[in-house]
């Protein structure tokens, strides 16, 4: 006798191929044979062989061509017993390949994060109770019968908790029959939130803005909604009531942050209004997390995921709205691997899934600006804060009439303005865009300067820890006593300030004041959302911190904010320096008097003429918009035209050179598209490899993405020691 799937003399028996695709960067595909007896679908996450490894893979559209006989083929291994990814899903997996000029496979991949979920969960062993009271009752075993009579099943240990006995009281019931085993299913990752928990308290264009969201929900159809706020406007209480009703739906919701490891406070405000928290995903969960997270996703057990950028990519069972926070923030832009751009890619899942998007920013992105003048988005304004809690009133510190002290880096008006903050019981925040010491150190002697023998940067100090380190690399090194090249001690001079030599400045002038330097290289997450924290309950007087402190943050005793440098954003030639000079100012003086409180911003700049300057104390965005639009349509750069770039790299200078002139000379003649380079990138050696950069510029009905195929293939050849990397809507100009 023998089983369906081999035949008389054992051999496998194989009904047809399938295409199957595996996380490797290959343009198809690769074809695979189904056992007899076994059941795929497009879709199915399945185990296949790769080489001499087991992968896992999707079972992909197109089904089986005839042309190859299976028993030819490598045999699918196993079908996971999961959902498998929707037609939808796959939709989407083939666009963001196809619009970044990816291999489908490692797009593919990005769905396929937790390999050790793709299984159930075990189930969980519990106890019941059978009716069976034991002869002899103490008052332990009471209390466990009390908790137990009405027939729920309990876990051993939860059972002892809850009752405040031991486990062995617990055991001792077991062998008189009290107690049944039982199995149960695993506990969820987190609550079922209640969209009616609170009743949501909405004021004026609040309540406005909320009807409308609420309504595009109801629609249950492809719409994406701005909703342009200034700081403190009520921007996450409005979007709480279309996740609201898309709860009510049955439906899921996506909640895009860019920074949702450090944002504690939302994941507050969300159980607040829900009864309970969203499922977090981020590079910082436990493995064992994410595993369990990316599962109840898929099965639906998880109604709402708050998380990083790589959250577009979980297989939701039942998708139904997207949020984008902070849709402006960079961090939104991946630049490893598979180079996107989480917000345009949201707006993608959405019209694909046929549900509503929105974007949610105090200082929209130009992108979302124009699209929103021209109506393809639905612009939600909201033009004051909430409960009538006014901005705080912003002045520039012209350095050029009032310089720091000699050695120092704040004005005297900065110095008064901390002063009186902190004799009042408030909180000052001093901004600084620049992690470490010093950006550089030099010799005084020979001028020696320090860079990283592997970038073209300088390295770092970081005096906390006693490093100079490179912040592309990581390479690091102990802070030398004397010079390498002149070995003179004693003369090596820090230049420039960065948050650490600001909180010495600090300690010198205000020795009694309790200061907090915020870092993302300072601490881990964790010690992060303790100092953020602590910061809210009111227990330090001056926080010093780079852009993470911009990132949402409500402090109420908030109501002084000092940007240190106003100028450092402006100072490179990415054409996108203004705008993101703008909103990094807006965001980080919106941080003051949130709670009410009379609140000042105090702006310490070389250039107070430059229009970003006089847009952030005028309050005048709408100016700073058109001006920049204006020039943005002028010279055709994004949103009025495209931008692709390309990125050769080598363990050799020559190579990276005559392999990006080989490829801009196979680059087609295209009316509409031009080339600009090849020439070093401006970050000319990283980690050891020589980088060359060419930069394509087309209008914007260009296919780009034809363009960037025809010369990579017409091309030369990549050996190993070479990497092209393609970018469609750079943000990055390194």
């Amino acid at each position: 006798m023998t089983s369906d799937s081999t035949d008389l003399f054992g051999e496998r028996l194989f009904a047809r191929t399938v295409p199957v695709m595996v996380p490797v960067p290959t343009p198809l595909p690769y074809s695979y044979s189904v056992p007899e007896g076994m059941a795929v679908e497009p879709g199915s996450i399945v185990q296949v062989p790769l080489g001499p490894r087991l992968v896992p893979g999707v079972v992909w559209d197109g089904g089986d061509d005839g042309k190859v006989d299976p028993k030819k083929l490598r045999p699918i291994e196993k079908v996971f017993d999961c959902p498998p990814l929707s037609k939808e899903m796959r939709d989407f997996l083939d666009w963001v390949s196809a619009y970044t000029v990816t291999p489908p496979g490692l797009v593919a991949r990005m769905a396929l994060r937790a390999p050790t979920a793709f299984d159930p969960e075990p189930m969980i062993e519990g106890l019941r109770f059978t009716g069976h009271r034991p002869e002899r009752l103490t008052s332990a075993r009471e209390r466990v019968l009390e908790l137990i009579e009405d027939g729920v099943p309990w876990t051993r240990s939860g059972l002892a908790h809850a009752s405040g006995t031991s486990t062995s009281v617990i055991d001792g019931l077991v062998k008189q029959g009290t107690f049944e085993t039982v199995f149960l299913p695993p506990p969820p990752v987190v609550a079922l939130p209640d969209p009616d928990y609170v009743a949501p308290r909405l004021e004026g264009p609040q309540t406005e803005s909320a009807a409308e969201l609420v309504e595009s929900v109801r629609k249950g159809e492809f719409s994406v909604s701005l909703i342009d706020g200034i700081t403190g406007s009520g921007k996450t209480e409005v979007y709480f009531e279309a996740i609201a009703e898309t709860l009510r739906r049955g439906r899921q919701v996506l909640i895009l942050l860019p920074e949702i490891a450090l944002t504690a406070s939302f994941l507050e405000r969300f159980q607040d209004r829900f009864g309970a928290k969203p499922a977090e995903w981020h590079s910082d969960l436990a493995p064992r997390t994410r595993e369990r997270a990316w599962r109840q996703v898929t099965t639906g057990d998880v109604r709402v995921v708050a998380g990083a950028r790589s959250a577009l990519f979980l297989p939701f069972e039942n998708l139904g709205l997207i949020i984008v926070d902070e849709e402006h923030d960079p961090a939104y832009k991946q630049e490893d691997r598979v180079f996107y751009n989480a917000r345009d890619m949201a707006v993608v899942r959405a019209r694909i899934g046929d549900f509503p998007a929105v974007l949610v920013s105090a200082t929209p992105s130009v992108e979302s600006r124009v699209n929103s003048d021209v109506g393809r988005y639905r612009k939600l304004h909201l033009p004051t804060r909430y409960g009538d809690a006014a901005l705080p009133d912003l002045h520039l510190v012209d350095m050029r009439r009032h310089p720091p002290a000699r050695g120092g880096f704040l004005s005297p008006v900065m110095l008064r303005g901390i002063q009186r903050t902190i004799e009042k019981g408030e909180q000052a925040l001093l901004f600084l865009n620049r992690r470490g010491y010093a950006p550089l150190t030099l010799c005084r002697v020979c001028g020696h300067r320090f860079q990283c023998p592997q970038c073209s940067s300088w390295l770092v100090e970081h005096r906390f820890r006693g490093q100079i380190q490179c912040h592309h690399c990581g390479y690091a090194e102990r802070t030398p006593e004397a010079c390498p090249e002149c070995g003179t001690f004693d003369h090596l001079a820090a230049c420039g300030p960065g948050v650490e030599r600001i909180a010495e400045e600090v300690e010198r002038h205000f020795p009694e004041a309790r200061t907090i330097v915020l870092s993302s290289d300072l601490m881990g997450v964790k010690r992060l959302r303790l100092e953020l924290e602590a910061i809210a309950r009111g227990e330090a007087d001056i926080v010093i911190g780079t852009q993470l402190v911009a990132k949402g943050h409500n402090f109420p005793l908030m109501s002084l904010v000092g940007v240190v440098d106003a100028d450092l954003g402006l100072s490179n030639g990415d054409p996108r320096a203004a705008e993101r000079t703008f909103q990094l100012l807006s965001q980080v003086t919106g941080r003051a008097g949130r709670s009410g409180l009379k609140s000042h911003g105090l702006i310490q700049t070389y250039q107070p003429a430059h229009p970003v300057m006089q847009a952030i104390v005028s309050g005048d965005a709408t100016a700073f918009y058109d001006r920049e639009i204006g020039e943005r349509e002028k010279a055709l750069l994004p949103p009025f035209g495209r931008l692709a770039s390309v990125i050769v790299s080598a363990d050799s200078r020559g190579e990276a050179e005559a392999h990006a002139r080989g490829l801009r000379q196979a680059a087609p003649q295209v009316s509409g598209i031009s080339i600009l380079g090849p020439a070093e990138a401006p970050l000319a050696l990283i980690r050891g490899r020589h980088r060359f950069r060419l930069l394509v510029h087309g209008r914007r009905g260009s296919d780009m993405q034809a363009f960037l195929r025809a010369m990579l293939a017409n091309g030369p050849k990549e050996r190993a020691s070479l990497q092209v990397q393609l970018d469609i809507d750079p943000q990055s100009f390194l």
